[in-house]
């Protein structure tokens, strides 16, 4: 039950139950140096002062969500122009020593040239702000290693079915490129003949007639097709 109250001439419906506080955090991927990075910030106030954490923070009383987790993620790591899909919801009652917090998760993929261009460090409550390669990461704060572990999953099985692929990768790459990001993210070698046969026969991917010269004989360089990368902006990554 709940009953009207006016406040400031406005009518407004006050319910007895709880309300949970809500947050944001951001998941940020990179494959980068060969590796699969996430970007964390160090607390700069308790709790967990001097752990790190994904980016995030409470929501504003009339702030859309993905506002919210925009706004956070500039203000706490100089980051911006960055497209997220929403990921998770998590809101078990214990997960934050305050209060009873409610967190959405945001997702996005970044290729090594979009992080170039931006300038990362840590403002307002993030004293710290940096990549982290996602198999060595820090103790970190909250329950925030359980979401980066879905996180991970969910690009895990992204990987094998879409051509999610194009967001961590260069307009153009070798084939050798392409399976060390699976393998990474996958995180277990994979056979070279196999990978080969069943990149090249999902149709994800197709010649761009320019080859790379290395050590060896010179590389053909492929890329992702029109179709594929339209059909997976389509399925707007995570659902």
């Amino acid at each position: 039950m709940g009953e009207i109250q006016l406040v400031q001439d406005k009518a407004i419906y006050c319910y007895e139950h709880p309300r949970p506080a809500v947050t944001v955090d951001i998941i940020l991927f990179v494959f980068q140096e060969e590796q699969l990075r996430v970007l964390l910030i160090r607390r700069a106030n308790e709790p967990f002062k001097g752990k790190w954490a994904l980016p995030g923070g409470f929501i504003g009383e009339n702030e859309d969500l993905y506002d919210a987790a925009l706004r956070e993620l500039k203000e706490e790591t100089n980051v911006s122009n960055v497209y997220l899909e929403q990921l998770y919801t998590v809101g078990k009652p214990d997960r934050d020593p305050r209060t009873r917090v409610i967190t959405v998760a945001y997702f996005a993929l970044l290729s090594a040239e979009e992080v170039a261009q931006q300038e990362v460090h840590g403002a307002s409550d993030a004293g710290e702000a940096r990549w982290w390669d996602i198999y060595d990461l820090p103790e970190l704060a909250f329950d925030h290693q359980q979401i980066l572990d879905y996180a991970l999953q969910r690009l895990r099985w992204k990987l094998e079915w879409t051509a999610l692929g194009f967001l961590l990768l260069p307009s153009e790459f070798t084939l050798s490129e392409l399976q060390r990001v699976y393998e990474t993210i996958l995180n277990e070698p994979l056979d070279k003949r196999n990978f080969r046969r069943k990149i090249l026969a999902a149709g994800v991917i197709e010649p761009t007639g320019n080859m790379r010269a290395g050590d060896h004989r010179p590389a053909r360089l492929y890329r992702f097709t029109a179709t594929a990368i339209e059909l997976e902006q389509a399925r707007r990554r995570f659902p």
